[in-house]
């Protein structure tokens, strides 16, 4: 083992790149709360700011997964795709399978210069999150509650005040609604076969309304769709805490997409919302939901 090696092993050495983070993190957050007073007078000047205030701290979480374990992510798509990335609004779909598939996300919008317009529609627990949920708050994140009567009004709002932001901005969606284990795996196959829909081998059963809704309130805005599909060689599962070791991945990064023609679009998706979100309801287990989860639904 080198030198490096060994002292990406240690923790006095994680306790410093901690201590970077978490006081470059405040200081950042505490520039962002400075920059409110602009919003009124210049909204777009704001924005601009805190675009390139949150790459400051989302590229050092960038830079431990390439740099300091050295984890390659590579797409696989074709010219034309590529050569649209960076230049547009669009909405991106990723699989939620591994702990670490927000860094390769990232990665890929840091790559592709949209790391700090990235976007994603988060859980309102998220808010309350020293740094990341604070940086968010101020890159006008939409937060959830995942009920959608209380959800609806926030969302939407949320939404709408995206459709003129100046940076081009990635719209991260995780349709799963939650990670994927064997367990949720299982019960959300159990209710597909319930319902007579098609059983999915790598996915859960999608949470269709934050997907339709995002189509359908960035409307003009988002030119493309584009679907992402994340896995690691050798079926390896990595962790943060494997990435703070210093241990190396590899991910592959398959994407599809095309422009959305929104009117037809919407129409199907639509129709596809409305049908599916009355079969299988909500994914998540055991954290606020109670989906396939039939001793609850006795209990109740």
């Amino acid at each position: 083992m080198s030198i490096i090696a060994y002292l990406k092993t240690q923790f006095i050495v994680h306790l410093l790149l901690g201590f970077v983070f978490v006081v470059s993190g405040f200081c950042i957050n505490f520039i962002q709360l400075c920059t409110l007073p602009i919003w009124p007078i210049n909204k777009q000047l704001y924005r601009h700011l805190n675009c390139w205030l949150a790459y400051s701290l989302w590229s050092q979480l960038v830079l431990l997964l390439e740099w300091w374990s050295g984890t390659e992510c590579t797409l696989f798509t074709d010219q034309a795709t590529v050569d649209q990335f960076g230049k547009e609004h669009v909405i991106v779909i990723l699989n939620h399978n591994f702990e670490i598939d927000f860094l390769c996300g990232w990665a890929m919008c840091e790559r592709h210069g949209v790391l700090g317009s990235s976007k994603v529609l988060a859980k309102k627990e998220l808010l309350y999150v020293p740094l990341i949920g604070w940086t968010w708050y101020f890159l006008e994140i939409v937060f959830c509650k995942r009920r959608w009567d209380e959800d609806r009004d926030t969302v939407v709002n949320g939404l709408k005040a995206l459709q003129d932001y100046p940076e081009y901005m990635w719209f991260l969606l995780y349709c799963e609604g939650t990670r994927f284990t064997e367990k949720k795996h299982r019960i959300s196959m159990e209710v597909a076969e319930s319902k007579g829909l098609p059983k999915l081998k790598y996915h859960l059963l999608p949470r269709t309304k934050g997907f339709t809704t995002t189509v359908k309130y960035l409307r003009g805005t988002v030119t493309a769709v584009y679907d992402v599909t994340l896995n690691f060689r050798d079926n390896k599962n990595p962790t943060l805490l494997g990435i703070l070791h210093g241990k190396q991945y590899h991910a592959d990064m398959c994407v599809s997409g095309s422009p959305v023609v929104i009117c037809s679009f919407l129409l199907f998706v639509g129709a596809a919302s409305f049908c599916v979100r009355r079969l299988i309801g909500v994914t998540e287990i055991g954290k606020g939901s109670s989906y396939g989860n039939q001793e609850f639904k006795k209990r109740m």
